[in-house]
């Protein structure tokens, strides 16, 4: 049988600067595993215009993959670029692609599992975090670390995103005073209180109101939320308004770091070495 067709899926982003880096890891993870490796967002990226795209447009999954099938491919597989198991890939995912097999039975897809782990946190996460904070301490200070991610109505994704901040203070130690982890946002309502603090509010506790705080990027892709101007700049900003003795260091976000790609290519490997089924 030929080789499955692999696509590195993100969520998607009316940024630019998404696709382009989703487009960037792709071509990295390509170039370690010697496949081709075809970037394709869930949502949202085929809006944004060809020509902030240097002239490519971006593709949505469920037409690529209708496209493809078309075509005569069956056979794939999906390399997840998400942190943990959000609900795009437990729930949105796979009611697109039952929609798909209604028309081509045959349909195989394997889906990897994501980039956190599907079900221990994988050091190397912390890893990378740790590698981003440690470039930012500053001399002859101890600052705080806030881990902030989007923030998600899935527990298990934040279950995760606090084994990797309670990962990250043990690695970093005296180096800093606290690591607490924290949303950009949540759904309102008790049921989704798993998900404090707010970055927001964080910033506004004692610890993290004054002096330097680290915040850590738990975010792969830049965009709307991560970008230099994004949602996560913006609480910062405004956190710093209203505490002027605050300063805020963001790092970088996941994704612009080599050491990402190798997570990617076990994640694929895992996933070739089981048979095709449909």
């Amino acid at each position: 049988m030929p080789d499955p067709t692999i696509l590195l899926v993100d969520n998607g982003s009316l940024e630019p600067a998404a696709t382009l880096g989703l487009r960037a890891v792709a071509a990295a993870l390509a170039g370690r595993v010697g496949r081709l490796v075809e970037p394709v967002s869930l949502l949202h990226s085929s809006a944004v215009p060809a020509e902030a795209l240097d002239g490519v447009p971006a593709e949505i999954l469920e037409p690529a993959l209708e496209r493809r099938c078309a075509a005569g491919t069956r056979d794939f597989v999906v390399v997840p670029l998400f942190l943990g198991p959000s609900g795009a890939l437990t729930d949105y995912l796979p009611k697109r692609l039952e929609r798909l097999r209604a028309r081509f039975p045959d349909l195989r897809v394997r889906i990897a599992a994501p980039v956190g782990g599907s079900v221990e946190c994988d050091p190397r996460v912390v890893d990378l975090l740790e590698e981003n904070v440690r470039r930012l301490l500053p001399a002859g200070q101890r600052p705080a670390v806030a881990l902030v991610d989007h923030g998600s109505p899935a527990r298990a994704v934040t279950v995760l995103r606090d084994a990797v901040a309670a990962g990250l203070h043990t690695r970093l130690g005296d180096a800093v005073r606290a690591v607490r982890p924290a949303s950009m946002e949540r759904r309102a309502g008790p049921d989704y209180a798993f998900a404090d603090p707010l970055l927001g509010d964080l910033l506004d506790q004692p610890g993290f109101d004054e002096g330097t705080v680290i915040v850590a990027m738990f975010f792969l892709l830049p965009g709307r939320h991560a970008g230099p101007s994004g949602d996560v700049a913006q609480i910062c900003a405004a956190a710093c308004q209203r505490h002027p003795g605050l300063r805020t260091l963001p790092t970088p976000v996941l994704g612009t770091l080599p050491g990402l790609v190798p997570i990617l290519a076990d994640r694929l490997a895992a996933v070739l070495s089981i048979p095709s089924r449909p």
